[in-house]
C-alpha cells in the first residue's frame, strides 16, 4: 500500500514538473521570434481558414518554428476565434504573441491609391486597376451606377465630381463600393456646412459648384490663378455669356484623340460650353479642395477672358479688343 501511494505521489509530482516546464516553454516560446530577419512576407489568410491552417501556412514561410505551440498560445489567449482574414506582412522577427495580435486587431498590409486632383472617372478606373484593388470596368459602373449615388445623398446622375482627389490605403480585398463609398466620404467631409451655406447665398446647388470647380480645376495651370480663373466663370455667368471652356468641349468627345479642332467647337454637346449657355450638366472632373473653394470665393475682378501665355499662366481680360491682342500675341506669336 505504501509503495502504491510513493508511486502516486512521484506521478503527481512528475506531472507537475512536465506541466511547468511545459508553461514555461510556452511562455518563452510566446515570446521568442523564429529568427532575427525583419523581412516582410506577406502571408494572405483566407476567410474561414482554420487556425491549425494558419499555423502550417506560417511555419511552411519561416514565420513561427512550431505550429502546434502557436496553436495552444492562440486557444490560451482565447484569440483563435478572433484572427481575420487578410493579406499581412510579417517577418520572422515577429514573436508569435505579435503575429496573433497583428491578426486579431486586422492589421492587414494596405495598398496605396493617389488620386490627382482633376482626374475622372475612367482616369481613376484606370489608377484603381493599376494598385491591384480591381478592374477598371467594375469601378466604371459603380461610379455611373445612378442608385447607388443616389443611395449616397448625391443629386447627380454619376459619382463624377465627387470622388475626391487624396491618397488612401485600402486593403486588398476592399470592394470596389467601398473605394468608392470611401472617396464620396472624404468629399463630404470637405464639403462642410459653411461651404453649404456659401453656395445658396451665390444662388448655387452643390452639383453646380462641383461643376464649376471641376471646369477651374482643368482650366489651372499654376495655383495661384484659381481664384482669379473662377471670377471669370462667375462674371460670364452673370453676364449670361457662354463659358466657352475647351476642357468641357473635350470631355463630351467620345474617345477624343487629343486634338481639338474646329469643328469639335461647333459641334453641339451637352458639355460644349461654346454652344450652350451656363454651366454643363456636371461635372468634368475630380475637382480638389482648392478648385472647391475657389468656386466658392472667386477674386472681385472684372475680368471675362483669359488665355493661356504657354508657360502654365494666363494673360486676362476685361474686354474682347485686348483678349484678340493676347491671343495675337500669346497664340499666335504676333506682337
Amino acid at each position: 500500500m505504501k509503495k502504491i501511494a510513493l508511486v502516486f505521489l512521484i506521478t503527481i509530482v512528475l506531472f507537475g514538473i512536465t506541466a511547468v516546464i511545459t508553461i514555461v516553454d510556452i511562455r518563452r516560446y510566446a515570446d521568442q521570434p523564429a529568427a532575427d530577419d525583419a523581412s516582410p512576407i506577406v502571408v494572405n489568410i483566407r476567410p474561414g481558414q482554420s487556425l491549425k491552417t494558419t499555423a502550417t501556412t506560417l511555419h511552411q514561410a519561416g514565420i513561427i518554428e512550431s505550429p502546434f505551440r502557436f496553436i495552444v498560445i492562440a486557444r490560451l489567449k482565447k484569440y483563435d476565434t478572433n484572427l481575420k482574414a487578410g493579406e499581412y506582412p510579417l517577418s520572422k522577427a515577429m514573436s508569435p504573441i505579435e503575429i496573433l495580435t497583428t491578426m486579431v486587431k486586422g492589421a492587414v498590409k494596405l495598398y496605396k491609391l493617389t488620386i490627382p486632383e482633376g482626374y475622372n472617372i475612367y482616369q481613376i478606373a484606370d489608377l484603381v486597376a493599376d494598385a491591384g484593388l480591381g478592374i477598371q470596368g467594375d469601378f466604371i459602373r459603380a461610379a455611373t451606377d445612378t442608385k447607388f449615388v443616389h443611395k449616397k445623398g448625391l443629386n447627380a446622375d454619376t459619382f463624377e465630381g465627387y470622388l475626391f482627389p487624396d491618397t488612401y490605403l485600402f486593403p486588398k480585398d476592399v470592394s470596389i463600393d467601398g473605394i468608392v463609398s470611401t472617396m464620396i466620404s472624404r468629399f463630404k467631409s470637405v464639403f462642410n456646412p459653411e461651404w453649404k451655406a456659401r453656395a445658396a447665398e451665390l444662388g448655387f446647388s452643390v452639383h453646380q459648384v462641383v461643376t464649376l470647380a471641376s471646369i477651374i480645376e482643368k482650366e489651372t495651370g499654376a495655383a495661384f490663378e484659381r481664384p482669379i480663373i473662377s471670377s471669370v466663370f462667375h462674371n460670364r455667368l452673370s453676364k449670361r455669356m457662354r463659358l466657352e471652356s475647351d476642357p468641357t468641349v473635350i470631355y463630351g468627345i467620345k474617345n477624343f484623340d487629343g486634338n481639338l479642332t474646329r469643328k469639335h467647337l461647333v459641334t453641339s454637346t451637352p458639355y460644349n460650353t461654346y454652344k450652350i449657355r451656363g454651366l454643363p450638366p456636371g461635372p468634368i472632373a475630380n475637382p480638389g479642395r482648392e478648385s472647391l473653394e475657389a468656386a466658392l470665393f472667386p477674386e472681385d475682378t472684372t475680368f471675362i477672358f483669359f488665355v493661356s501665355k504657354k508657360d502654365r499662366t494666363h494673360h486676362f481680360s476685361t474686354n474682347l479688343q485686348e483678349h484678340n491682342r493676347a491671343v495675337r500675341r500669346y497664340q499666335l506669336g504676333r506682337k
